[in-house]
């Protein structure tokens, strides 16, 4: 294969929610839209009042359709809250908001998979009817559930995350159902078929997020067969998360809350990191697992952020093809 082979075909974004659908939308305005495919997250889905609710999906939809509330990061722009005002007045389960447009996209979902759609063909439903160009994917068709592990039990991820406001310390995480899904077959397909040129991996909750992900049978292997580069962007900066409680299970979990923290979590899988400038006197600890090191701003406070990040990557993507 020619270096011109290896930079051409489609980038794989693997994806959180906020973080990742930043980077995301700024792939989405840099490059074609057959050019990426976005692998969501599902470990966090879980069935509430009934509906089956998507989180990461949603936010990765809502913002490659421009409708997500920017403020929040989540949720539709504009929303609205009638349906949890009544809720509250019957003495319903509140402490998960569903807004009323909102609302409408679980319903919708929840009566597609009921009737037998699988959950990429309802995803992919859905991400046409509100105009996205932009593949998104579902990890699996199969449910995969995250399990936090604390003091006081285990706690399945949106009680913590949600209902408790992740109070509880971290003392691990499991994945149930993991074993027995199977990866996106059109991941595989594509992967297979090598239509994918590069690997990114979105600063998303690395033990959350990216984890569930990587944990599939089959496809951490698979990736490895990809002729480009494997990426990950530090969801570090700084010492904090830019979003979500990453930092605080690291530290938790008695890991330094640092890039190269991060690094280490995916060593031996990642060719190449992307770091903030705050984090500049790390790199040569990045370096000396084995993996290349890019510095550069990677905090998304605007479209030009995010299309700038996306760069930086492409052009670890180019490079790697030159060689």
């Amino acid at each position: 294969m020619t270096s011109d082979d290896r930079s051409k075909g489609m980038v794989m974004v693997l994806s959180g929610g906020v973080g990742g659908a930043k980077l995301v939308l700024g792939f989405a305005n840099l490059l074609e839209p057959d050019g990426v495919l976005v692998v969501a997250n599902t470990a966090d889905d879980f069935h509430h009042l009934g509906l089956h609710i998507a989180p990461d999906i949603d936010t990765i939809v809502y913002t490659l359709s421009g409708k997500v509330d920017r403020d929040r990061g989540w949720g539709l722009k504009d929303e609205t809250w009638t349906f949890m005002d009544a809720l509250a007045r019957l003495g319903g389960e509140i402490w998960f908001n569903l807004g009323d447009g909102d609302l409408a996209m679980h319903v919708e979902r929840t009566r597609r998979l009921a009737a037998g759609a699988s959950l990429t063909e309802v995803t992919t439903g859905l991400s046409v009817a509100l105009g996205l160009r932009v593949r998104v994917l579902p990890m699996s068709d199969d449910p995969v559930s995250t399990i936090v592990s604390t003091p006081g039990g285990p706690l399945a991820f949106q009680h913590y995350f949600v209902r408790d406001r992740c109070a509880p310390r971290v003392d691990g995480f499991c994945f149930r159902g993991l074993e027995q899904a199977q990866p996106n077959p059109i991941i595989m397909q594509n992967l297979d078929a090598g239509r994918i040129a590069a690997v990114v991996i979105a600063p998303s909750n690395p033990f959350v997020s990216i984890d569930p992900i990587l944990g599939l049978p089959g496809l951490r292997e698979a990736l490895f067969g990809v002729p480009g580069p494997r990426i990950a962007v530090s969801p570090i900066v700084g010492g904090a998360a830019i979003k979500g409680p990453a930092a605080k299970m690291m530290e938790e979990l008695g890991m330094p809350v640092t890039a190269a923290a991060v690094a280490r979590h995916y060593a031996g899988f990642v060719d190449a990191m992307i770091i903030d400038r705050l984090d500049e006197d790390q790199a040569d600890d990045i370096r000396s697992l084995g993996m290349e090191v890019v510095v550069t701003q990677t905090v998304m406070r605007s479209l030009n952020d995010r299309k700038a990040l996306a760069a930086d990557c492409m052009a670890l993507v180019k490079a790697f093809a030159g060689r």
